[in-house]
C-alpha cells in the first residue's frame, strides 16, 4: 500500500484509499525554546520524521496509511518563561486529539496514531488522557518516550535525561532539517549534563529550575546527521509496532 499525504488528497482519494486497517498518523509537538542553536519548531520536526517512517512500516503491512497535519501547539510549561515558547493548556490538547479520532472514525479509519516527541509531563498527560478517553471504535495509539521499555531502545544520551535541545534532537534536525541547524552556534555550547527526568522527579518546574539556563540540555556539540537517521528510522519503527500490536499504547 501507498503512504498517503492526507492534506494533499482530494475526499474522494481519501474514500478511495480507505480500507480495512487504515492508519491515520498525527505528528504533534509544541513550539517552544530549544536552546540557542535549534527552531522553535523542532518537535514537530521530530515527530513529522516519525510518522513517515512510521507510514512506511505500515504501508508495507498492506495497511493505509495517512500522515495528518500536525498540531503544532500544546502545553508547554517547562519552556513557559523563553521567548518564542506558545502554550495552550493540556485540556484543549486532549480535546482536540479526542474530536480528531472520532471525525477519523466517521470515515471508517480503524487507529489514530501520535508521533509525539515532546516530553513536557503536562503535554505528556493529556496524551494519556486521550488515548484512555477514545471514543467507541477508534483505537489512540501513542509511544510515551519516557517509559523504561521504550527509551532503553534510543540513544545513550535519551537515557540519561539529558536531552531536550542536545544530541538526541539535533541530530534527528540535522538529518530532517539541516537548514534549520545553527552548526556554528552548536559548535560552541558546553556540554549539559543536568538529567531533566530527574529534575522533574524532584518537582523542578522549569527548564531554568532543572539547570537549563538557555533552555537546552545534553551534548548539542556532538550532533549527527547520521544519528539522526538512525534515530528517525527506530522511532517509527517503534510506532509501528505498537500500531500493528494489539495494545494501544506503551
Amino acid at each position: 500500500m501507498a503512504v498517503h499525504r492526507f492534506a494533499e488528497m482530494t475526499w474522494e482519494e481519501v474514500r478511495d484509499a480507505t480500507g480495512p486497517g487504515s492508519v491515520a498518523i498525527l505528528p504533534v509537538g509544541a513550539v517552544e525554546a530549544h536552546g540557542p542553536h535549534l527552531p522553535l519548531g523542532t518537535d514537530v520536526v521530530i515527530a513529522e520524521g516519525m510518522a513517515r517512517e512510521c507510514a512506511g512500516r505500515i504501508a508495507e503491512e498492506g495497511r493505509s496509511a495517512f500522515i495528518l497535519p500536525p498540531i503544532w501547539y500544546t502545553a508547554a510549561p517547562f519552556a513557559g518563561n523563553f521567548p518564542g515558547t506558545v502554550a495552550v493548556d493540556a485540556g484543549t490538547v486532549r480535546d482536540l486529539v479526542l474530536q480528531i479520532a472520532a471525525s477519523l472514525k466517521e470515515q471508517a479509519i480503524e487507529t489514530l496514531a501520535v508521533a509525539n516527541a515532546h516530553l513536557d509531563p503536562t503535554h505528556l498527560g493529556s496524551l494519556r488522557d486521550a488515548v484512555h478517553g477514545a471514543p467507541s471504535g477508534i483505537r489512540i495509539a501513542f509511544l510515551d518516550l519516557t517509559r523504561r521499555r521504550v527509551a532503553e531502545r534510543l540513544t545513550e544520551e535519551f537515557r540519561t535525561g539529558a536531552c531536550h535541545a542536545g544530541r538526541f534532537e539535533g541530530s534527528i534536525v540535522r538529518a530532517e532539517a539541516p537548514h534549520l541547524f545553527r552548526e556554528d552556534v552548536a559548535a560552541g555550547l558546553e556540554p549539559n549534563p543536568s538529567s531533566l527526568s530527574t529534575a522533574i522527579g524532584e518537582g523542578r518546574a522549569t527548564f531554568e529550575e532543572a539547570g537549563g539556563s538557555r533552555a537546552y540540555f545534553g551534548w548539542p556539540a556532538d550532533a549527527t546527521a547520521e544519528e539522526g537517521e538512525e534515530t528517525v528510522r527506530t522511532l517509527g519503527r517503534l510506532l509501528a509496532d505498537l500500531v500493528l500490536e494489539s495494545g494501544a499504547h506503551a
